[in-house]
């Protein structure tokens, strides 16, 4: 039970983890063991919650939910860590993203008495949120556009521009981003990246 200690101490998953969140905990502790360079990076480290998510063809992704405080820390080894789990995970991809929390709308009967209550941080909008989680999914890659395409149907999607120089390294998993945006947000997004100059004319 040793490496449920990387499940947070705040998640309700801690209690009765999941099947997948206690094969998670296990991999990275498995790795701090094995992994001398890794170890001290990977020690203060926790995950709120894992979720096995369909992402078509047969294959699913593991998207590992993080404390907001910690998100820096797994930056600083995601590649190598999201690496060494899709080894141990084979035929998934492994995503983290921060646990944010969207926070309601005040209601008009609240507004009165909005010097009592706090005022909603900008970061806990339902659209500051949904970006948010746009930059973790292609985190370390730069989005450098945004644009909303609206179909023949009034249906709307998102098309999000990803920075060239990273295309030999995510080209593969853009589906995977899509999808998994769509789950969590209930949006459609296509991940592209910039069309050449060759292509335009």
């Amino acid at each position: 039970m040793a490496s449920l200690a990387k499940i947070a101490a705040n998640s309700p998953s801690r209690q009765n983890p999941s099947e997948i969140e206690t094969s998670v905990a296990g991999a990275i502790a498995d790795l701090e063991a094995n992994i001398p360079d890794l170890r001290a990076a990977l020690r203060p480290l926790q995950f709120v919650s894992a979720r096995e998510i369909e992402v078509g063809h047969g294959r699913k992704a593991i998207v590992i939910f993080v404390p907001v405080p910690l998100l820096s820390g797994w930056h600083k080894v995601q590649q190598r860590i999201t690496r060494e789990l899709e080894k141990k995970f084979s035929d998934r991809h492994v995503l983290i993203i921060a646990s944010r929390r969207i926070l309601p709308r005040p209601k008009r009967s609240n507004r009165s008495r909005s010097n009592q209550t706090q005022k909603r941080p900008r970061s806990r909008t339902l659209t500051a949120v949904h970006d948010a989680i746009l930059h973790d999914l292609v985190y370390p890659v730069e989005i450098v556009g945004k644009r909303i395409r609206t179909r023949e149907d009034s249906s709307k999607i998102l098309k999000i521009i990803l920075d060239e120089k990273e295309r030999g390294g995510v080209d593969y998993r853009l589906d995977t981003y899509a999808e998994v945006y769509k789950r969590l947000t209930g949006k459609g997004v296509n991940f592209e990246f910039p069309q050449s100059s060759a292509a335009d004319l």
